[in-house]
């Protein structure tokens, strides 16, 4: 094989790739949302929840150390704490060292949602979605995605101000990424496309539709 045919076979490899890493986002929106939406939560709502659950978090986590962690914009997460806020999920107060920052705490009844009624079904989930993976398998596809999540990290980060632009866009408004693999780490705040954004200019195939073949 000639180092052309090389090349463009590991092209077509890597759109197949981001194409079904880009389904499975929008499935893991949709499937976990349903798995979890007779609690109230969302796949956005789960992801802040499980991120507050962690032992390092208990006393609470900044909007902007959050979005961090979860990998989106700060504007799109401040929409969804305070809806979260709303439903009693979680409590933000200002920051007692620095009161120009606010600080998101789980609330009991958020608790009692995350660890009584949602993680049993979380688990489920994950049980269903990985049924036929062994230990290995999952432990080697984790492997693999926090390389591709290291590689998205570092290339956002020579972009300047990348920690601070928009987090991940789709049409089911999930990510991301990696994290939902577990419980605790699941997927992320999207925003949808903008409206009539088609309209402007002729609409093309996107390269990664050829993924679907």
């Amino acid at each position: 094989m000639s180092t052309a045919d090389a090349d463009a076979a590991r092209m077509e490899l890597a759109n197949r790739l981001f194409f079904r890493l880009y389904q499975c986002a929008n499935m893991l929106h949709k499937t976990g949302t349903r798995a979890v939406e007779e609690e109230g939560l969302t796949t956005q709502r789960w992801a802040v929840l499980g991120a507050l659950s962690r032992e390092r978090a208990q006393a609470g986590m900044g909007i902007g150390e959050l979005a961090r962690y979860l990998m989106v914009s700060r504007q799109n997460l401040s929409g969804l704490i305070g809806r979260m806020e709303r439903d009693g999920h979680v409590a933000v107060r200002p920051d007692a060292r620095d009161r120009r920052s606010r600080v998101v705490t789980m609330t009991d009844s958020g608790r009692h949602v995350w660890r009584v009624l949602a993680q049993p079904k979380i688990r489920d989930y994950y049980g269903a979605v990985l049924a036929d993976f062994s230990i290995d398998d999952t432990a080697h596809a984790l492997h693999y995605l926090l390389k591709i999540l290291g590689n998205m990290k570092r290339i956002d980060a020579e972009r300047p101000g990348g920690d601070d632009e928009e987090g991940e866009r789709g049409a089911a408004g999930a990510t991301a990424a990696a994290r939902p693999a577990i419980v605790g780490r699941p997927a992320a705040v999207g925003t949808p496309p903008r409206a009539g954004a088609a309209r402007a200019a002729p609409r093309r195939r996107p390269v990664s539709a050829r993924a679907g073949r």
